[in-house]
């Protein structure tokens, strides 16, 4: 667990997620849907159940290589980070993530503090050396925070996203561990 203030009064904690947590997480996710073109998916197209987040969930917390964490703000879920490793020998090394925050709360820090909880923790996990995420190239915000925490471009995936019958390049990106 980690604590941070992103004003006086407010304070964030970043905890790992746990299965009681499922029914808030699809709420929030079906929220962020709304918010952003930046995510891969969109409002309507992130259809489980709370028995499948549960199940999820529970997976997550009983592997080396994977980490799902929320920030919230008193008790309420307002950033998630999702990291998966591969689940083969030869690839369990390395992994991508996904990471949103509310809108309302853009621009506070709430995203770089939760990938460097995942930096952290993957330093710390003895399984992790290196870490990939790939970022819509017209998300220049993101883009900036990812390269300000040591993240390289290595590539871009062209056509990679489409929204509103309108395509997006991403930018592949890379965090070397050791």
């Amino acid at each position: 667990m980690k604590q941070f203030k992103i004003n006086e009064e407010t304070v964030v904690i970043i905890r790992k997620a746990k299965i009681s947590d499922a029914k808030a997480i699809l709420e929030y996710i079906n929220t962020i849907s709304k918010e952003s073109d930046f995510l891969t998916f969109g409002e309507g197209e992130f259809n489980k159940t709370i028995e499948e987040e549960e199940l999820f969930i529970d997976s997550i917390s009983k592997k080396n290589n994977a980490l799902f964490i929320v920030a919230e703000i008193e008790g309420k879920i307002v950033g998630t980070l999702n990291f998966s490793g591969g689940a083969r020998p030869r690839v369990m090394h390395t992994g991508e993530f996904g990471v949103s925050v509310l809108k309302e709360y853009w621009g506070q820090g709430i995203g770089t503090e939760l990938i460097k909880y995942l930096i952290e923790w993957c330093k710390n996990s003895n399984v992790i050396r290196k870490i990939n995420l790939r970022v819509r190239s017209d998300n220049y915000s993101a883009i900036h925070i990812y390269k300000k925490l040591g993240f390289i471009e290595e590539g871009v995936i062209s056509r990679d996203f489409q929204v509103n019958n309108i395509f997006y390049d991403s930018i592949i990106m890379g965090l070397y561990i050791d």
